[in-house]
């Protein structure tokens, strides 16, 4: 028996339930009488300009009254379905190991929606393929554009189904559809008191004047920036006694990040902890204020172990880290259920478990890592062991710090490692007391084909800047030193680096 649509449900709550009144009756006329035809979707999009662009009450209520009108004709007189769409599903679902395709529950509610957004065409290649690739991602890229994971989101945010998994997820425009390019850096410090703050401070352009402009233009061509963030925001807090060194920035320099166009930090490192909780959760509360998303740190355990997540051009990347530091004393807080704190992997157990959710959830899954020993330029035994369980819980490339030197390449399986990028921007001179140190950024580019291309690119920090290595020579040399630190891998004279 059909019940009577109340229209004042749509005008009392407006665009926002609209959408969905549209959405649940289309929904229930297709499962009844597979109605699949393609101006479905055209009355959805119709119901939601309608709604966007009616500025005034009068004109909404139009809106509203007409959408409705479009529903219940539509549920009256629903279009013949084609033969194909009735051996289609059942075929999809039958030939799948499970209800889960790419981590995700695929059932004939999913699968009517599909069909409403791309067409019956975009569901032919599923069925076609769907015995030798049920759980293949691309095989719903090559269909439509966007892999199962960024499909499941759209999904969710459509339906109301799962609104947890829309948490710490953003859209992000590229440069191009081609490729999605995501660059790394070392360690940065915008410690009160340090050399290249003050320098910094004594600039008349900030922090412009301590990166080239070829370093500069880099990151922002960058469709996301990623700094290691080596301290807290905070004006609170004591400096933890006993260590020897302790950095503290106020809250008013995160405006560098946003002049420098950073998208996201890593908080899990051993000097996040320094002015204590305090310090931590007014960290947390800066980086939201200014827009700047965050890993490896919160105000708890389950803020701490969130990955972050990016949809570019159809395909969905996580971003996770933790920090294996201090590995012999207790300075840097592990977060718990109730206090703030870091994510810890001195024992790998909790972040494996990070990995392995942040994989089932998106197509490539970065893990930034705080490992290693200070000043040690060859990486050891058990920065080897953690990337291997890094590997096999789910990631695809791992990208380490902390040793204020670099470190070389490799290879674990077809996940490419860089072991240390060094400092990036952090005091006028090294631990050895020399002036000038080697750095360098890291950049992952996904191409559109499903394609992971891995890139070091070398830098130098001299007295308090940082540049972009453009003299071939010195470029070499660099690439050259971290070759004869690497093991399985290789960094050709363009900065790519490949499997040996």
């Amino acid at each position: 028996m059909e019940e009577e649509i109340p229209v004042n449900f749509c005008k009392n709550n407006r665009r926002f339930l609209y959408k969905y009144l549209v959405l649940a009756v289309v929904a229930s006329c297709m499962f009844v009488t597979g109605c699949s035809d393609s101006s479905v979707k055209k009355y959805i999009r119709d119901v939601e300009t309608q709604t966007t662009e009616k500025a005034d009450t009068d004109a909404i209520d139009e809106a509203d009254t007409e959408a409705v009108a479009m529903a219940e004709e539509l549920h009256r007189n629903p279009k013949a379905v084609s033969e194909n769409i009735d051996e289609w599903i059942p075929k999809i679902l039958d030939q799948c190991e499970s209800d889960f395709i790419g981590g995700h529950l695929i059932d004939e509610g999913f699968l009517y929606w599909y069909v409403s957004e791309f067409g019956e065409d975009a569901l032919t290649p599923i069925a076609e393929e769907v015995v030798k690739t049920a759980q293949d991602a691309e095989v719903w890229f090559t269909s439509c554009g966007s892999s199962i994971h960024v499909l499941w989101t759209k999904y969710c945010e459509d339906t109301g189904f799962q609104a947890y998994s829309l948490e710490n997820v953003e859209y992000k425009e590229t440069a191009s559809t081609e490729e999605v390019v995501l660059t790394f850096t070392g360690d940065v410090n915008l410690g009160e008191n340090l050399n290249t703050v003050k320098y910094m401070d004594s600039c008349e352009n900030g922090i412009f004047d301590c990166l080239s402009e070829e370093l500069v233009q880099l990151m922002a061509d960058s469709d996301i920036l990623m700094i290691n963030n080596e301290f807290p925001y905070s004006n609170r807090g004591e400096a933890i006694p006993g260590k020897a060194f302790t950095f503290r920035a106020y809250p008013k320099r995160v405006t560098v990040l946003n002049q420098l166009g950073v998208d996201i930090v890593n908080l899990a490192n051993n000097h996040m902890c320094d002015y204590g909780e305090l310090a931590i959760i007014d960290t947390i509360d800066t980086l939201d204020a200014a827009d700047i998303a965050h890993v490896g740190a919160g105000k708890n355990l389950e803020e701490a172990s969130k990955p972050y997540y990016y949809i570019c051009n159809g395909r969905k990347i996580s971003i996770v880290s933790a920090t294996q530091i201090e590995r012999t004393y207790n300075y840097t807080k592990e977060a718990t259920e109730t206090t703030p704190g870091v994510l810890k992997t001195l024992d790998p157990t909790k972040f494996v478990k990070v990995i392995k959710e942040a994989k089932s959830n998106s197509d490539y899954c970065i893990v930034m890592v705080h490992w290693g020993t200070e000043g040690v330029y060859n990486y050891e035994i058990d920065q080897v062991s953690l990337a291997n369980a890094f590997e096999k819980a789910g990631a695809d490339v791992i990208i380490g710090g902390h040793t204020h030197c670099l470190q070389g390449v490799s290879y674990v399986n077809d996940v490419p490692i860089i072991y240390s990028l060094g400092n990036f921007w952090f005091s006028s001179t090294g631990s050895d007391g020399v002036n000038r140190k080697d750095t360098g950024v890291s950049q992952v580019k996904i191409k559109d084909d499903g394609s992971v291309e891995f890139v070091f690119l070398p830098c130098v920090q001299q007295d308090c800047k940082t540049r972009l290595c453009t003299d071939e020579a010195e470029k070499q040399e660099i690439i050259d030193w971290m070759n004869s630190h690497s093991g399985s891998a290789h960094i050709d004279s363009d900065g790519i680096v490949y499997k040996d």
